[in-house]
């Protein structure tokens, strides 16, 4: 039976330019363990869990830093470890670096600036205050490359902050944050602290998938947000989705999807965070039209 339920596809969802250059940082490996040897992914590759099952299920194997900080793992200079899109700390590339094994860095470009622009502004003697979850990995990452850091996780923690006006500050941001809440942040800092230069790095593609929701999500009756539980990217979106359509749901793929849900709805829209596949979104329209 054809679904009478129109959907509404984000115009800009799925995965990003970070996510694909990881995927293919691996697929470099395939003939690699076709013969037999071990490649290493650190951590999740993505903040995706169906990624993460196909990427093992191809034969890579997941390890997580104490593996590596404890020597859980043997590993030597013919050894393949693979950084995540998230990137990771700096004492993890020390300690890889240490036993010489061959590190293919997946970690997106935007957080390579990222970083990168943090340790330039600490070497002009700049204060750094990171915008961020301080236990996402991407954050964890970053920041490690710091001596000093103040981390605030939202804007309430960024105005509580004790600006010294006679010190320099530079602040960063993870690169997920909500594009429109930073905008809010900048203009209260031009306000009241003029002593902090803002870096804005959150990517281009977080940027437009944020906007692609806000678009339909107040056209339809039913907004779905797909991805990973950790996905940073895919929370933020569910956070702006449901601020405008509180009837928002936030899933990982089709086995989520509840009947009740669908009552009465005529306009179904669908987005999905950077790191889900287009295989997922098609196995939930596919269920949507056989069953709803």
């Amino acid at each position: 039976m054809k679904s009478k339920i129109k959907i509404i596809k984000a115009r800009k969802m799925g995965f990003c330019f970070g996510v694909k250059a990881a995927i293919e940082s691996c697929n470099k490996y395939i003939e690699n363990i076709k013969n037999n040897e071990k490649i290493y992914i650190l951590g999740m590759l993505v903040h995706n869990e169906y990624i993460v099952k196909e990427m093992e299920n191809k034969g890579f194997i997941t390890l997580n830093e104490e593996d590596i900080l404890e020597d859980k793992i043997e590993l030597n200079e013919k050894s393949v470890v693979i950084i995540r899109a998230h990137g990771t700390t700096k004492q993890i590339y020390e300690n890889l670096a240490r036993k010489n094994v061959i590190i293919e860095d997946g970690t997106c470009i935007f957080v390579k600036k990222i970083r990168e622009k943090m340790i330039e502004e600490e070497e002009k003697e700049n204060e750094i205050i990171f915008l961020g979850d301080k236990d996402h990995p991407e954050v964890k990452g970053i920041i490690s490359f710091a001596k000093k850091v103040i981390i605030a996780k939202d804007f309430e923690e960024l105005k509580a902050l004790k600006i010294d006006p006679q010190k320099s500050y530079s602040l960063l941001c993870q690169t997920t944050l909500n594009k429109k809440k930073i905008k809010e942040m900048k203009t209260f800092l031009e306000k009241e602290h003029f002593n902090v230069i803002i870096y804005d790095r959150v990517c281009g593609a977080t940027s437009e998938r944020q906007e692609a929701v806000r678009e339909i999500a107040e056209k339809v009756d039913l907004m779905l947000i797909v991805g990973g539980q950790k996905s940073s990217n895919t929370q933020k979106l569910y956070d702006i989705s449901i601020q405008i359509n509180p009837n928002t749901k936030f899933i990982s793929d089709e086995t989520e999807l509840v009947s009740e849900w669908f009552h009465g709805v005529k306009k179904l829209g669908i987005t999905a965070g950077a790191s889900t596949p287009d295989i997922i979104i098609k196995k939930i329209e596919n269920r949507i039209e056989e069953e709803f």
